[in-house]
């Protein structure tokens, strides 16, 4: 593959896909706000490149410097057509496993990780690497046990854990970071109970899952790792998923030997179609996935959606007295937050979408924020709205890739929100609300905020 040397969106350039298109080219500047991490800091940037995407190039294609080619993928309908379309579109590589990287890095970082793992870019046995049918058969594992009415037996545990961390809460002056103080902490202690992690063992959790989603963050920047280097962001990506490894290798093996009621037994007895067990890479897979994005994107939500309604007075004493609007304030909370920001696909085979040929090899970013905010499907899109009817959100993503965890997430969101909402007369902030610099997974990092308590 090649660029041209400056990155600039006027000259086209060759890849595996075939040409770039000039008249599909995105303005430099734009592209630089949405692929780079650090575009991601500014949020008002970040959602006026997806705002400009939409209206004048939807569906556009970049030339990043150290980035290859991609399309930019901005409007809910067509991210819901190649997502419904996995034959067509693929994470994995279909044929070539591990060609693609389903999650957009430089190329120096994916060279460091075929460099590392036998020149494949599957470095995880997780669904986000998989294509149907192996998609399928490893979704299956643990399918039913997050099904709502599995999960139901369930809620007066998480309700347990969601006052306890309220009663936390209430010995406080109020004077808090919401995100550091309080939301990052409820999430993953309800993930890590229900896994069967020892409590004792959630600050180590915390530490990975954030070093985990924090590779382009210069504040989640591991010590063993070069911050400036090109590859940095790989080699902590691969490091922290050796230290997962590690850890969960004991958990692996404890549950096949002394099987217990709960999700990492589940994952750890599975077996194949001839009776064996899975290789142990499949059940690390699952158990980084579920402690990872299982805990992160519930809190983004959880913090995205207080803070609106710490903006909106008026609104928090609605729901705070019809606590019937908590399902509706989760959903809304989920479509503003949209913590999973991008996952990438390759067609396969020639596509027209949206009046643009596309070709073998094209690889496109799936821009879930920006789908969340398209006026063509969601009515006043800017606006932090309850009563949305329908609310047509694909934070979740969309198709057979649609998260595995999202009725989990949505009942910790309703339970903490019942219980704490009646607790806040209001919520204000106090001082500078920063998110993490990240194009693939995150939110709100800090969140200074003075809550006034109703005692």
């Amino acid at each position: 593959m090649t660029t041209t040397e400056t990155g600039s969106a006027a000259t086209p350039a060759i890849h595996e896909g075939g040409v770039l298109q000039e008249n599909a080219l995105i303005p430099d500047a734009t592209a630089r706000q949405i692929v780079l991490p650090e575009g991601h800091r500014d949020e008002a940037a970040l959602f006026e490149a997806y705002r400009w995407l939409r209206e004048n190039n939807p569906l556009g294609q970049t030339n990043v410097d150290g980035y290859d080619p991609v399309w930019l993928v901005s409007k809910h309908a067509d991210i819901m057509e190649i997502e419904r379309q996995p034959d067509i579109f693929t994470s994995a590589g279909a044929e070539n496993k591990g060609s693609v990287n389903p999650i957009l890095a430089n190329q120096m970082g994916d060279q460091f990780t075929k460099s590392i793992n036998n020149g494949s870019l599957r470095i995880l046995e997780t669904l986000t690497y998989l294509d149907p049918p192996e998609h399928t058969a490893i979704k299956d594992i643990a399918l039913d046990w997050f099904r709502p009415g599995n999960l139901s037996q369930w809620e007066v545990r998480i309700r347990e854990l969601a006052k306890s961390a309220v009663q936390r809460l209430l010995a406080t002056d109020g004077k808090i970071d919401f995100v550091k103080d309080f939301a990052i902490h409820y999430p993953l202690h309800v993930i890590m109970s229900l896994f069967g992690v020892p409590e004792s063992d959630e600050p180590r959790m915390m530490m990975l899952t954030q070093e985990f989603f924090g590779t382009a963050d210069p504040d989640a920047v591991r010590e063993d790792v070069e911050p400036l280097s090109a590859d940095a962001a790989a080699q902590q990506w691969v490091a922290t998923i050796q230290d997962f490894y590690s850890y969960f290798e004991k958990l692996l093996l404890d549950r096949r030997a002394n099987p217990q009621e709960d999700l990492a037994t589940i994952i750890a007895q599975a077996r194949k179609e001839d009776g064996e067990y899975y290789p142990n890479e499949v059940a690390y897979g699952y158990f980084i996935a579920i402690a990872t994005a299982g805990h992160d994107t519930t809190s983004s939500t959880l913090s995205g959606g207080m803070l609106e309604l710490g903006r909106n007075p008026e609104l928090l004493a609605r729901v705070r007295e019809d606590p019937k609007l908590i399902p509706n304030l989760v959903n809304e909370s989920l479509r503003w937050a949209s913590p999973v920001k991008h996952f990438m696909r390759m067609v396969t085979q020639p596509y027209t979408l949206r009046g643009r040929e596309l070709n073998p090899g094209d690889r496109f970013m799936l821009l879930y924020q920006s789908g969340n905010r398209d006026a063509e499907t969601i009515l006043n899109p800017d606006v932090f709205d309850i009563d949305r009817r329908p609310n047509k959100h694909i934070a979740f993503g969309y198709g057979p890739h649609m998260c595995i965890g999202q009725h989990l997430a949505k009942l910790e969101l309703r339970i903490m929100f019942e219980e704490l909402l009646p607790h806040v007369e209001s919520l204000v902030s106090i001082g500078e609300n920063k998110v993490i610099q990240t194009n693939f997974v995150g939110g709100l990092k800090n969140m200074p905020v003075q809550i006034e308590f109703r005692r």
